[in-house]
This record gives structure tokens, sequence and C-alpha cells, in this order.
């Protein structure tokens, strides 16, 4: 049942990500950019999944797999500090926008839930701002909006 649902989810999202790619092609290059960069790797993604599902792990083994996740202690936690990381990253993109909020979640997220040194974790925000900053605003010319803090403090 579980490698049913995996070939039919990956079929799906490789024509969604196909027909995305497709459909952007015909669009100028600023506009085609990020389906581009999103649909690719989807699309490639997708197809790897189909694959391993078609012959890849035995179907005994994916279940025992979905056991220890579903059992092993903590399952619930995990998915709950998973989901806080994502609601707070969303939050702090409305509140502070995105070139604070890039950088500022990838700092965070190193030192507190990766317990990396502070070195590493200044470095690699500091990279994730550079290729931000560097990406939209400079290559693209795509400045994004500051968040809503930012633009009360600023009038």
């Amino acid at each position: 049942m579980r490698r049913n649902a995996t070939l039919g989810l990956s079929a799906g999202v490789m024509l969604l990500a196909g027909y995305g790619v497709f459909a952007a092609s015909a669009w100028p290059w600023k506009a085609a950019l990020f389906p581009l960069a999103i649909g690719i790797p989807m699309f490639c993604l997708a197809a790897t999944e189909l694959l391993w599902a078609l012959l890849g792990v035995p179907e005994k083994s994916a279940e025992l797999a979905e056991l220890e996740l579903t059992t092993g202690g903590g399952a619930g936690r995990r998915i709950l500090v998973a989901a806080g990381w994502i609601f707070g990253l969303l939050a702090a993109i409305v509140l502070l926008g995105f070139s604070i909020s890039v950088p500022l979640f990838v700092f965070l997220y190193l030192k507190l839930q990766g317990k990396e040194s502070w070195i590493l974790s200044v470095v690699l925000a500091a990279v994730a701002w550079v290729f931000f900053y560097g990406l939209f605003d400079q290559l693209l010319h795509l400045p994004f909006p500051q968040g809503w803090l930012l633009a009360l403090l600023a009038s």
C-alpha cells in the first residue's frame, strides 16, 4: 500500500514540476528563473523517488523504518520543533523582511538546533545573506520589501 502511494505521489509531483518547467520555458528569463530553479530539481528528485520506489528498498524494510519513526520516542516532539522553526521563519519574514530573516534563521537554527560553533554559525549566516542579497537584489534587481516592524520603525 505504501509503495503505491509513493509511486502515485512521485508521478504526480513529476507531472506538476514538468508542466511548471514547460510553461516557464516560454516566459522571459527573469520571470522564468524561479519556476525553473524550483521545478527542475523537484522533477529530478521526484524521478529519483519514483525509481527508488520501483527498484529500491524492499517493502518490509520500508515498513520497519516507518514503524521505528512512529514508535520511536519523540517523533511528535520532532514534528512540533520542525513546525516551530518553519512558523518562526515565516513570522520573521513578515515582521523583519527576507534580507534580515534568512541569515537570522540560518544563524539561530545552526546555533540553537544544530548546536554548531559560533564561528560556523556566523560564517554560514553571512554566506546566506551574501547569496540572498547578491542573487535577488544585485543580480536580479528584485529587492524584497521591508517587514512590517521595520516599515513601522522607519515611518
